[in-house]
């Protein structure tokens, strides 16, 4: 039987592979005859022979990484959360609970596929798309996974939910449901100030400048300075809360 694909040289050192089938060439990005025709003869082997040349390939693999052939995305979801720390190890550590990836929790790496990717993609969340794809990232940059399961221009776009503000109304029902005054005085300064809830949760009696009726600090997010200037509803919530901390005893 003919062979698919065949070795030649154009115009230089470089070697190519020619397709019989496509008529197209791609370079080897090799000038030595041996390597060059080792690929050729591997792509050729590969069309014959496919489950023999991925354990084939798995051997290779395994000389310079023996637990390629057993690892698994929960291992490397464990590797990648030890490389976090904080608030990133905590958010990394809810994801890899998501139900999504129960589809390739216990598949090995490389012998995963793209259907399997764009499944667990088809099920899951917004969430499940951006840390599935870091993830695979991550793999890639190990060298855990030799070529990508979904290349770039495949992953799905992402498509994020429309978001909005909470209504007066909304925000009412709230506060009428909320019993603890302290948790209803910190959501009707939020409403009022429009704030980042971590931001109004650690100001001060020294963010305030009742004399000009503003309020500055910086927001953690952007480490930009803030200045708002706040209603008579909002100074009545001021007052009403303490004028200091806790103290240390």
């Amino acid at each position: 039987m003919k062979s698919r694909y065949r070795l030649f040289r154009r115009r230089g050192r470089i070697y190519y592979c020619f397709d019989n089938q496509t008529r197209r060439y791609t370079s080897l990005n090799t000038g030595d005859r041996t390597a060059a025709r080792q690929i050729v003869e591997a792509r050729n082997l590969a069309l014959v022979q496919p489950a023999l040349s991925r354990e084939i390939g798995k051997a290779y693999l395994s000389a310079s990484d023996p637990g390629i052939r057993i690892r698994t995305w929960q291992d490397a979801l464990r590797a990648l959360i030890e490389t976090k720390h904080g608030v990133t190890r905590l958010r990394w550590e809810r994801a890899a609970k998501e139900r999504a990836l129960e589809l390739i929790r216990n598949t090995v790496i490389i012998e995963t596929h793209a259907e399997q990717f764009l499944e667990v993609l088809k099920v899951g969340t917004v969430s499940t798309h951006v840390h599935l794809r870091k993830l695979h990232n991550f793999c890639l940059d190990l060298g855990w996974l030799p070529v990508p399961v979904l290349p770039r221009r495949q992953w799905p776009k992402v498509q994020f939910k429309g978001k909005r503000a909470i209504t007066l109304r909304e925000h009412q029902a709230i506060l009428q449901a909320e019993t603890n005054p302290e948790r209803r005085a910190f959501y009707a300064l939020a409403w009022h100030l429009g704030a980042a809830q971590s931001d109004i949760a650690a100001l001060t009696g020294a963010n305030i400048d009742w004399d000009n009726r503003t309020i500055r600090f910086f927001r953690r997010k952007t480490r930009n300075v803030a200045v708002l200037r706040f209603s008579d509803d909002a100074a009545e919530i001021l007052r009403g809360l303490p004028r200091h901390g806790l103290q240390n005893s």
